[in-house]
């Protein structure tokens, strides 16, 4: 008896439910990344950190024995400098900051979140604006990232459908006589088919690679910076880190400023929305790799302790998994006692009003969500035959890819 309350302790303890399970193993990936990248970091920059400090104290050092300034009013003086460069006081021929395209790039880098931090606003009555116009900028700017992913994944999907359905009719596969998009077409195989996440993000990271590879070809003849810096900033830029180390469109004039601007205008666009595209494939491709680990960590107790209690959970009333576990609902009907239902007619026992109002909250459940999904603009093949081996309830970006990439993962 007590080995069997172990057993069963051991099985309702250890293996979570599987969003959860998947939620914490993927809470510790993080950590341990954070940890890895931190060592990483602190490593390789460690060094030049102090070289740099050594070199601005010996700096500091000779300014003051040569011009006879203390090394306190030296140091107050350069606090001031610094509040001055903050509020966008410069003492170079840069541009002022609070001009119209000053501020224009300013909420730019606001709304897209990217927040470099060259331009902040100072006063009260700017800070409050801000959180206001952050809120709204912000969230619209999600959305419009959210339909550009929607329709860049629906052209690929339209691209990719299109050159395997001609690779098919060359193979002799597919009847050549099928017309593209004709009813006929539709009812083949082809009507459930969608792209594989890992041509999608093949296909979206060579599209980043060529992007970031012009964009920096335009920003090291304009800025002045080596090809290295300018991917770098690149990837800060489009991946909205936003660090602020490097700033485009800074310089107070530019040989075809009007040009160049546009120009880094749209590159940030198209770099922003292409970026924030294949973080969410890749997210995708973590998921199944959190399902294949998940998969590897599994209980083995559950299995064994199921084996040996097989009629464990055997109830003549309908429960909320009966939909799930069969096709349709049954009773049974074996005619006789067991020790674990005694009490209780196993041929044509009534329904508790228990279990029935948990069933019909399982099929409501269902049917709201098919009403949804089909509200939204899914086609009910989708809605129903999706595996839920994702994170449930996925919304925005997330529920856009399980939606409309087909996913290969060792889970099923």
């Amino acid at each position: 008896m007590m080995s069997f309350r172990r057993s069963r302790q051991c099985c309702c303890l250890l293996p979570l439910n599987q969003d959860n399970g998947r939620f914490l193993l993927l809470a510790l990936l993080i950590v341990l990344y954070l940890l890895v990248g931190a060592t990483v970091f602190s490593t390789i920059e460690s060094p030049s950190e102090a070289t740099a400090q050594g070199r601005w104290r010996r700096t500091l050092d000779n300014f003051s024995r040569s011009f006879n300034v203390s090394s306190g009013e030296l140091r107050a003086f350069l606090r001031e400098y610094e509040v001055a460069m903050a509020a966008g006081i410069r003492v170079d021929a840069q541009r002022p900051r609070w001009d119209f395209t000053g501020a224009l790039y300013f909420v730019g880098t606001v709304v897209s979140t990217i927040g470099f931090g060259m331009s902040t606003p100072a006063t009260v009555a700017g800070k409050v604006f801000l959180i206001f116009y952050g809120l709204l900028g912000c969230a619209g700017t999600i959305l419009f990232f959210n339909l550009f992913l929607e329709r860049i994944i629906s052209l690929l999907a339209f691209v990719m459908k299109a050159c395997y359905e001609r690779r098919l009719r060359n193979s002799g596969l597919l009847p050549p006589t099928i017309r593209r998009g004709s009813a006929l077409s539709e009812m083949d195989s082809l009507a459930g088919w969608k792209p594989s996440v890992y041509h999608v993000m093949l296909i979206l990271g060579i599209f980043a690679i060529i992007l970031s590879c012009c964009a920096s070809a335009m920003y090291t003849p304009v800025e002045g910076w080596n090809y290295i810096d300018s991917l770098y900033y690149c990837f800060v830029t489009f991946s909205t880190i936003g660090f602020g180390d490097l700033v485009s469109s800074q310089n107070a004039a530019y040989q075809y400023q009007g040009l160049y601007r546009f120009g880094n205008f749209m590159f940030i666009l198209l770099g922003v929305c292409c970026i924030y595209s294949l973080f969410n494939v890749i997210s995708i491709v973590i998921k199944q790799v959190l399902n294949w680990m998940l998969k590897k960590l599994r209980c083995r107790c559950c299995t064994r302790w199921h084996r040996k209690n097989p009629r464990l959970g055997r109830r003549n009333a309908i429960t909320p998994g009966a939909r799930f576990r069969r096709n349709h609902l049954s009773v049974e009907t074996d005619g006789h006692y067991d020790s674990d239902t005694e009490g209780r007619r196993l041929s044509g026992e009534m329904i508790s009003m228990r279990d029935l109002t948990a069933s019909n909250k399982v099929s409501l459940a269902i049917l709201q969500k098919q009403l949804s999904e089909t509200a939204n603009g899914y086609p009910r093949t989708v809605c129903i035959n999706t595996r839920q081996n994702g994170f449930s309830g996925g919304v925005g970006a997330l529920a856009i890819m399980n939606n409309r990439l087909a996913e290969t993962s060792d889970s099923r």
